[in-house]
């Protein structure tokens, strides 16, 4: 009796190594890709496979792939590095997406999280502006800082943390105030030379900066450092500000850790 096979897709050995391939073969490209990114200088193809663990010809066809999309080059010591189209590509998508677009929906994720405005800011001399907000949910009541704002960085947390990258030492600090006081926002501002440097020592120490009511009363608020176009110095800082009364300031630090992955690739230099 001659019997008929029926092959279904999902008994199909050939048709599932085929899809299988394709996707394990992507995931190594890409893994190649990331590879490539870490080593300005080059990398040789050995060092690539320890650093991928994959065999050699699995690594050596990944980077075929890639140097025929002009994604990855080789250099006259035979050393492979990321090509020049991937740095075109690259540098056209940073510059038609301004930072304050790449970080917008992470202010929106810790507006939400914590009902609380959160804003990313720069430093500006003596002042920070802000270039880019998220409030609260509608409903809660929410601050008034607006977007291109500008405030004393001495009483600000996102000032104080951009200034201790800056500022390492008293006389550096005491350069920076020069002839011109700094002025006092609450009570809580720091105005001394003295005062500041010690402050902005203990930021350097932690990661964070604080603003305990220093810019306006019953407005506190937690600053990090966002790493967007520098892989050594922040580019600015974002912060969650919060009133007082419904957001103590001991709330915001027990959630540093919380704020900090929130930030993801930005979090940290790269």
């Amino acid at each position: 009796m001659q019997h008929t096979q029926t092959t279904h897709p999902s008994t199909a050995p050939d048709t599932d190594r085929a899809e299988g391939d394709r996707l394990v073969g992507s995931d190594r490209v890409l893994a190649v890709l990331k590879e490539l990114a870490r080593h300005p200088d080059g990398v040789s193809l050995d060092e690539l496979t320890r650093a991928i663990g994959s065999p050699k010809p699995t690594v050596h066809r990944a980077l075929a792939a890639l140097r025929r999309a002009g994604l990855a080059g080789q250099d006259a010591r035979g050393r492979y590095l990321l090509g020049d189209e991937f740095l075109r590509m690259a540098f056209a998508h940073h510059e038609a997406r301004p930072e304050h677009m790449r970080v917008r929906p992470l202010l929106e994720t810790l507006a939400a999280r914590f009902g609380e405005t959160a804003r990313y800011a720069v430093l500006d001399g003596r002042e920070v502006v802000y270039r880019a907000k998220a409030d609260p949910p509608t409903g809660a009541v929410r601050l008034t800082s607006t977007v291109g704002g500008r405030n004393p960085a001495h009483a600000t947390g996102v000032g104080k943390l951009l200034l201790a990258q800056e500022l390492g030492t008293l006389d550096a600090v005491r350069q920076w105030i020069g002839a011109s006081p700094l002025k006092r926002r609450t009570p809580r501002t720091l105005c001394t030379a003295e005062e500041l440097h010690r402050e902005l020592r203990t930021i350097g120490e932690r990661g964070y900066a604080l603003d305990d009511q220093e810019n306006e009363t019953g407005v506190n608020c937690l600053a990090l450092p966002v790493y967007g176009t520098s892989p050594t110095a922040p580019s600015g800082a974002v912060s969650v500000s919060a009133l007082s009364y419904r957001t103590p300031l001991r709330t915001l630090v027990d959630a540093v850790e919380e704020i900090r992955e929130a930030l993801g690739p930005l979090k940290e230099p790269f």
